[in-house]
């Protein structure tokens, strides 16, 4: 299949998972093209089966805001005639889906019959999808889709509440491959010797920084575990909260055992050295950072918000707790890394979970969409 992925190029989980599963496709012998106005993080290596196809947005002294969504759309258009795509797929309903629905039409009156599938990944739903500027866009855009999957249950049931949809919503989870964030835990001892010296153990954090990750919670979670276990925290990603958090740090006199590394692309690395992963979100349609700290055998912390209960066991790869639920979520670390039997019990939970959502069970989902997604289509064509 000649197949067009659409996503966000950064480190959210949407544009993670858009770059992965177009990596897996093309290992697996289709032909897959990025349409997006950088390239993607985490397509960082050649593969002689993916193609990467920059949206070009032209200023000009009339426009205050580049019109990004026209430049997509015409991109869109170029490439499905000049590559003859079988189909795109789109991650992140805003602006994906309502350019995919143009560029269709566009090239429906050259004779192309060319079907879009859309992939809901959360915020698109739960939060600036809801804004009443892009909620009608967003309920056309989606029904018009030839096909919808959504990352959790827990989010198309949102969707569902928040929109007018008249189309089945298919869930499709996230996934992970196990083999490349395999626990190497010789390998990496010095990384581990150089953020905790005298043998602490290690909480991580992975996100991007924003209020609906609730940051804050994980530096109080840190706090009190540090009251009666020595600890280091790592704190991985960037974004508009991280200067608050710094300071927080600061004030609370704690600098000396948190390290702030920014965005970092090799992620397994960074999992493979830690004893417990923090997740306090205030909402995850998923939760992909926790499932990949799973494949490293990484216990979670989390709340239990939007689709965590569905990646996180509790009792078994981790614990949930209420949001905002700090002494609950300390309490849990610490019974955790105060008792190494329950800690490796519990780490080869985690593994056992994330085996579920491997990539090799995930990725025949999406193909036998494709194919349902396409049959339906010259049916129509037919017709």
């Amino acid at each position: 299949m000649r197949i067009g992925i659409v996503c966000y190029p950064t480190y959210g989980g949407s544009g993670v998972l858009a770059t992965e599963l177009g990596k897996a496709l093309a290992d697996k012998g289709h032909m897959v093209h990025f349409i997006t106005y950088q390239q993607p993080v985490r397509l960082n290596a050649f593969h002689a089966n993916i193609y990467y196809h920059e949206v070009q947005v032209p200023t000009y002294p009339l426009f205050d805001f580049p019109p990004y969504e026209s430049a997509l759309s015409s991109t869109m258009v170029d490439v499905i005639l000049n590559q003859q795509l079988d189909l795109l797929h789109v991650h992140y309903a805003i602006p994906h889906a309502s350019t995919a629905y143009l560029a269709k039409q566009i090239v429906s009156k050259q004779g192309r019959t060319v079907p879009f599938i859309t992939t809901l990944h959360g915020t698109d739903i739960t939060l600036v999808g809801k804004d009443k500027t892009y909620a009608p866009v967003v309920t056309f855009s989606i029904n018009e889709s030839d096909a919808i999957t959504a990352v959790s249950n827990n989010l198309r049931e949102e969707t569902y509440k928040s929109f007018q949809i008249e189309k089945d919503i298919e869930v499709i989870y996230n996934f992970v491959d196990t083999e490349r964030f395999k626990r190497r835990d010789a390998e990496l001892l010095h990384f581990r010797n150089a953020i905790a010296p005298n043998g602490e153990k290690i909480l991580l954090h992975v996100s991007n920084f924003r209020k609906v990750k609730r940051v804050p919670d994980v530096v109080k979670v840190f706090q009190k575990v540090r009251e009666q276990v020595p600890v280091k925290l790592l704190l991985v990603g960037d974004g508009p909260d991280r200067p608050a958090i710094e300071a927080m740090c600061r004030d609370m006199h704690l600098c000396g055992d948190i390290r702030f590394v920014g965005k970092q692309e090799q992620l397994e690395d960074v999992m493979s050295i830690a004893d417990l992963f923090l997740l306090p979100s205030e909402y995850e349609s998923f939760g992909l950072a926790a499932l990949e700290a799973m494949a490293a055998e990484v216990p979670v912390i989390s709340s239990n918000a939007g689709g965590l209960p569905e990646v996180n066991i509790h009792g078994k790869t981790g614990y949930l707790s209420p949001v905002g639920d700090v002494d609950s979520m300390a309490e849990h670390a610490l019974r955790l890394l105060q008792n190494e039997e329950l800690l490796a019990s519990m780490r080869k939970g985690a593994l056992e979970q994330a085996q579920r959502f491997h990539i090799d069970n995930i990725i025949p989902q999406y193909e036998a969409l494709y194919e349902e997604v396409m049959n339906r289509a010259l049916e129509s064509v037919d017709k």
